[in-house]
């Protein structure tokens, strides 16, 4: 395998992408449009798609079906991203939490309702 990442189908492909780089402070790597290619300088080779769920290359039907999936990052310091959570008025649908297995994790949706998972390792 020569490279892996996930897409994101959106209608709006540009507050996509700017709520994962205002969130956790990736940065454009391509942006065609109708698909944006975000990534974070401290993760070589990481890669997360904004493809523009009406765009030609999307087989009909595509769009519409759900996988029930949750994007989860983790983070060195999660106040960070709280904050920047916080500031962007993101959907919150669960406060900073300790879990059992020593991660401490905040659950929000993305402009198009996708559960994330932003957690860190409780200090």
């Amino acid at each position: 395998m020569n490279r892996a990442f996930t897409n994101i189908l959106t209608g709006n492909v540009e507050q996509t992408a700017e709520f994962y780089e205002d969130l956790l402070g990736l940065k454009r790597t391509g942006d065609f449009g109708w698909f944006v290619r975000l990534s974070h300088e401290d993760k070589p080779g990481f890669e997360l798609g904004i493809l523009n769920k009406d765009h030609d290359t999307i087989p009909e039907g595509v769009a519409k079906t759900h996988g029930g999936c949750i994007f989860t990052f983790v983070v060195s310091d999660l106040d960070v991203v709280v904050a920047n959570a916080q500031a962007m008025q993101a959907d919150i649908i669960q406060k900073p939490t300790d879990l059992p297995y020593g991660q401490r994790r905040l659950m929000l949706r993305d402009p198009n309702g996708t559960a994330v998972d932003i957690s860190a390792p409780i200090r």
